[in-house]
């Protein structure tokens, strides 16, 4: 008659391959037994790896949400204690075509740290390059005795200072390339002695790809801010030939220099509107600069809202009645008092009753209105021309966007207009939306928020 313990533990087997590791089985001194005891401690370690998997999944999901290598590695110092022991973690990156190792951060339990993020070497002088051939993470259970047998390693001898005696170096490689290195230590000897060399497998790589694409993401921030200060710098200097050029083309068109015929007048009065849309095109390049750089600094004053609309909608009045269009005010009193950088806001609306203008037609009515809501002002542009498709509603604030849409007239721009004003709304602490379908025109919306909230 078979052994009903054979299938007791068939079924213990096949609860673990559902995940169940934790299954009472028959054990004893027999054949048998001594199998069933094989079943218990397997499934004793197929739940501590489990585990550890589960956990190291999890950590890494929250580590990856960063974007800047230092808070990805400060989260990797907080989220890893689950997983692996240590007092100080380190980081080294590769530079130089591979060819110099430089400690890149460091952090430690303790006040003192001697292996900062100022020391390098070349990584052949190292016994990291043997590290890097093997792929595998290195264990130094002792560091004395191991500074012992190397007397040169100035990085242990350090190490040991800080208290450290013992090490994990785990290889850090992304898409088959080395990166660096990540170093676990711990104050007393033979830390990682148990630990799952699997699991070391597992934590470079998962850290690799995060400390990559930590490093790609900062220099993708530091080339564009290499970029905006050079786009700074270029509009900067273009600004001032251009208002030189118009100052002349003025005194020119204004007969300071002799009368013009109809053809010359004709020939500069171009060259007057070339000069003005490239002054433009080039003040919006250094708002551009500004606001990616961070220096998009606001004055801001309070402003009685009311009387501030009625003085934006005055000065735009001449551009409208150009094209005989009707600018009307449609304002929900009584309106409060707003904190505002005025010369900022004020290219703000001139852009969107700008645009309004350009994209409509003759004899049509523009409205800029404003409301009270109980924690915000709203103010919007409303307008009766050709309006926006869905696709367009997605990216009309993006810098260079162009729609379909063209000028009912033959009005051009630099196409930044609405992501400048976008900006500078935000800056504010505000928002900017729009609301349009094909042919109904379109309403741009400012909300901002109020310092004292209006009552319900």
């Amino acid at each position: 008659m078979p052994d009903k313990r054979i299938q007791q533990i068939l079924q213990a087997a096949e609860a673990m391959s559902q995940g169940a590791f934790f299954v009472e089985v028959p054990v004893g001194e027999d054949e048998i037994g001594r199998l069933g005891h094989a079943v218990q401690t397997l499934g004793i370690l197929l739940e501590q790896r489990y585990r550890e998997l589960r956990i190291l999944t999890q950590v890494t999901e929250k580590i990856n949400a960063g974007l800047l290598l230092d808070e990805v590695l400060e989260s990797v110092y907080e989220s890893f204690r689950p997983i692996i022991p240590y007092h100080r973690i380190g980081l080294a990156l590769l530079e130089q075509d591979d060819q110099i190792v430089r400690t890149r951060w460091a952090r430690s339990d303790f006040p003192e740290v001697r292996l900062g993020d100022d020391f390098s070497l070349p990584l052949a002088e190292t016994s990291l390059a043997r590290v890097l051939d093997s792929g595998e993470a290195r264990i130094l259970n002792d560091l004395e005795e191991y500074l012992q047998q190397h007397p040169d390693s100035t990085s242990t001898r350090l190490l040991l200072e800080e208290g450290m005696l013992s090490s994990l170096t785990c290889p850090l490689i992304a898409m088959g390339h080395p990166i660096g290195f990540i170093f676990f230590t711990c104050r007393y000897t033979n830390a990682y002695q148990t630990a799952h060399v699997d699991l070391f497998r597992e934590i470079a790589g998962q850290l690799s790809i995060i400390v990559e694409k930590s490093r790609l993401y900062e220099r993708l921030l530091t080339l564009n801010e290499e970029k905006n200060r050079l786009l700074g710098v270029a509009a900067h200097d273009l600004r001032n030939p251009i208002g030189v050029a118009q100052g002349y083309l003025k005194l020119v068109l204004a007969g300071t220099v002799g009368p013009l015929n109809p053809a010359q007048r004709k020939l500069l009065e171009r060259v007057e509107r070339s000069s003005l849309r490239m002054l433009n095109l080039v003040n919006d390049l250094l708002d551009v600069s500004a606001i990616e750089s961070g220096r998009l600094n606001l004055d801001l004053e309070e402003v009685e809202l009311e009387p501030y609309l009625a003085e934006v909608l005055e000065t735009s009045a001449l551009l409208a009645a150009e094209k005989s269009i009707t600018l009307l005010a449609e304002v929900q009193r009584p309106l409060p008092r707003v904190r505002l950088d005025r010369r900022r806001f004020d290219q703000v609306l001139h852009n969107l009753l700008t645009n309004a203008v350009k994209f409509s037609q003759s004899g049509t009515i523009i409205t800029l209105g404003a409301r009270t809501e109980p924690h915000a002002v709203q103010i919007f542009v409303q307008d009766q021309g050709q309006g926006l498709c869905d696709e367009e509603l997605g990216r009309v604030f993006k810098a260079l966007a162009r729609g379909s849409t063209r000028p009912a007239g033959d009005e051009r721009s630099t196409g930044m207009g609405l992501a400048i004003s976008s900006r500078i709304v935000e800056a504010h602490g505000g928002s900017i939306a729009v609301q349009s379908n094909p042919g109904e025109g379109a309403r741009f919306i400012v909300t901002l928020p109020l310092s004292h909230p209006a009552s319900s």
